[in-house]
């Protein structure tokens, strides 16, 4: 990843996620119009909210022509909600992960969104690998997940 540091040092502590860097530079970016959305969200690197994409499991993929669907289920403990990603007009699609290692299930680190001639680059920072998709756009969605064990209202 170009500004998300997947191993930084905060306050004296290394090994910390941040995606500071990206967050500066964000508003200089010239992303499409859904990428833009999904990226700026508030939530999506509020580590604290449930529309973080941090800790989501790649669970399902669907590619057909120059689709790519991704869908990520939720973490009982911090999301009510899975996630899919539709990208349109892929051109690319970079996995890199341990050969030994399945891609589907997955746990994401964090993601960073940037333009890209053809559109954007979304590369998927997960616990082992990366995840690079160079498309058009995308659109994320967030859709109610079932959860049996997560409680009903949260205090």
């Amino acid at each position: 990843m170009k500004y998300v540091d997947l191993d930084a040092t905060v306050n004296g502590q290394s090994g910390v996620i941040s995606p500071t860097a990206y967050l500066a530079e964000l508003p200089n970016l010239d992303l499409p119009t859904e990428a833009h959305a999904f990226a700026t969200d508030p939530n999506h690197y509020d580590f604290y909210s449930q529309r973080c994409v941090k800790d989501l499991q790649l669970e399902a993929t669907r590619f057909n022509d120059e689709a790519l669907d991704l869908h990520f289920r939720h973490n009982c403990w911090k999301h009510e909600e899975d996630l899919h990603i539709a990208y349109r007009g892929v051109s690319s699609l970079i996995l890199a992960t341990d050969p030994e290692e399945s891609w589907l299930g997955n746990t994401v680190v964090l993601d960073e969104i940037l333009p890209h001639p053809l559109g954007c680059s979304h590369e998927i920072g997960f616990r082992t690998g990366t995840l690079t998709i160079i498309c058009r756009d995308l659109t994320a969605t967030w859709v109610p997940a079932n959860c049996p064990d997560q409680p009903t209202s949260r205090s």
